[in-house]
């Protein structure tokens, strides 16, 4: 059935699931910016681990071993970490400036892979971490070459710092793929980083607002939806077809910043984009390829 599917529909699969994720942005957006961003993460995870705890029974996974367990808490650990260090950055970013800072991400994975896993790391890494950093020194211009805030400062550097976490979290993912489904890794995803945020809940958790219910559900929806998505595309297409659809994300966050919270989108964030995108594309030709980011992040 995999072989009868093209490479343009998993193309068009893959681009509707970075849509879902970006629009799942827009409602972890506003939350992060009505409740704060650890709770607007911990009130996600717990909405995604019962919607994705109901597929998981529904499929009638089996329970993982004790190997992939350990593998699952530590992924998730990271997983918040850098969550809620995106989610408060793009509480005080415009969306496209945060998703294409992000960008940056896969860049530093491969030198990760390198230190982590012994990959050798080639002309293609090169070219591709000088075009990245260009890229954010490109933005960063852009962004404070005139007025700003001294939170758009933190703001940039919860951005960076989240991408360099993901970084990790993207050797991590090439494990867990290994060793569970797509519904498994979402419904411990969100149940185990649910469960590590709640340490703090005595300290920093705060009642849900009942008008935030439906946004907060929709969010966790969204989040699932685009894990499933892209999970289906990626075991119909090869990974150096759908790589690029990645950098859709951009144009959704453009749009939907521009939509929902009347964002501008400069010139700078372009160029300075493109040119972290042009050089992920050359780390793209590295083997083996890196895991796509949004696809990770969705979990």
């Amino acid at each position: 059935m995999h072989r009868t599917t093209s490479p343009a529909t998993a193309f068009a699969v893959a681009a509707a699931g970075i849509g879902f994720f970006s629009l799942m942005d827009v409602a972890m957006k506003d939350l992060s910016i009505a409740l704060g961003a650890y709770n607007a993460v911990i009130w996600r995870n717990m909405a995604g681990a019962i919607f994705a705890g109901a597929l998981f029974l529904f499929a009638r996974q089996g329970w993982p071993d004790r190997s992939a367990l350990r593998l699952h808490a530590w992924r998730s650990l990271i997983v918040a970490i850098m969550a809620i260090s995106f989610f408060w950055a793009i509480a005080r970013l415009p969306l496209a400036e945060a998703i294409g800072l992000s960008f940056i991400a896969p860049v530093i994975a491969l030198f990760l892979a390198a230190i982590l896993l012994g990959e050798k790391i080639g002309r293609e890494a090169i070219i591709a971490s000088v075009a990245g950093l260009a890229g954010v020194a490109v933005i960063l211009f852009g962004k404070f070459s005139g007025h700003y805030s001294r939170e758009a400062l933190w703001g940039v550097a919860a951005v960076l710092f989240s991408a360099v976490v993901f970084a990790y979290n993207l050797i991590l993912a090439r494990q867990q793929a290994q060793i569970a489904g797509p519904i498994e890794i979402a419904f411990f995803q969100n149940l185990l980083t649910a469960s590590i945020l709640a340490l703090a809940a005595p300290w920093l958790l705060e009642p849900l607002p009942m008008a935030k219910l439906p946004i907060l559900s929709g969010a966790a929806l969204l989040a699932i939806l685009s894990l499933l998505l892209l999970s289906w595309a990626y075991a119909r297409a090869e990974a150096q077809v759908l790589i690029p659809v990645e950098y859709t994300g951009f144009i959704w966050a453009a749009i939907f910043g521009w939509l929902f919270f009347t964002e501008p989108v400069t010139v700078w964030t372009i160029a300075g984009t493109a040119l972290i995108v042009a050089g992920s594309l050359v780390a793209a030709r590295v083997k083996p390829q890196p895991i796509n980011q949004v696809e990770m992040a969705s979990t």
